[in-house]
């Protein structure tokens, strides 16, 4: 139940995101493509459904040969596409980025932040119980993280108003 609830819980933060990503698409908006941002960003909370079915849903030995709502590859790799899109004309990172700068990548970065931690709980529950866990579930959580995090710097203006960590900055 934690690992399908924080799947539930980072999905109400995506939506909070697809909702800044919109607000920032105006008269001021930059040209970034955060309506195609938003729109991807739409069908990934579907997945998430879809993940959140899989994981309450234990693969039984034996059990029904109906079939079961399961997280595909095809589903992970689409996210894959997605990253080293948006990655591309990215800024070159000097150093570690906070989380920080525009309203949709604070809103993104929170996201991130969630699904991180469902795919820490969900790689706990493969380990309790490999055999009934799905580890594309874990793949795809660790795929959405890190694209979250490139939306997060595509919605810095491409990184560049990206927030830097300085490391002892407070010495």
């Amino acid at each position: 139940m934690e690992a399908y609830g924080t799947v539930d819980e980072a999905n109400a933060f995506i939506g909070a995101a697809v909702v800044e990503c919109e607000r920032a698409i105006g008269p001021q908006s930059t040209p970034l493509p955060l309506a195609e941002v938003a729109s991807f960003l739409r069908s990934v909370q579907q997945d998430l459904f879809d993940l959140g079915a899989d994981l309450a849903t234990p693969i039984r030995a034996g059990g029904s040969t109906g079939p079961q709502l399961r997280i595909l590859a095809s589903q992970t790799d689409r996210l894959e596409q997605a990253i080293d899109r948006y990655n591309a004309d990215l800024a070159a990172l000097t150093s570690f980025v906070l989380p920080g700068g525009s309203p949709a990548a604070v809103a993104l970065h929170q996201a991130r932040t969630v699904v991180r931690r469902a795919e820490r709980l969900t790689v706990t529950l493969l380990g309790l119980d490999s055999a009934a866990t799905s580890p594309e579930t874990v793949r795809y959580l660790n795929r959405l993280s890190d694209l979250l995090f490139v939306l997060a710097r595509l919605a810095n203006n491409g990184g560049r108003d990206d927030v830097l960590w300085i490391p002892g900055a407070n010495r």
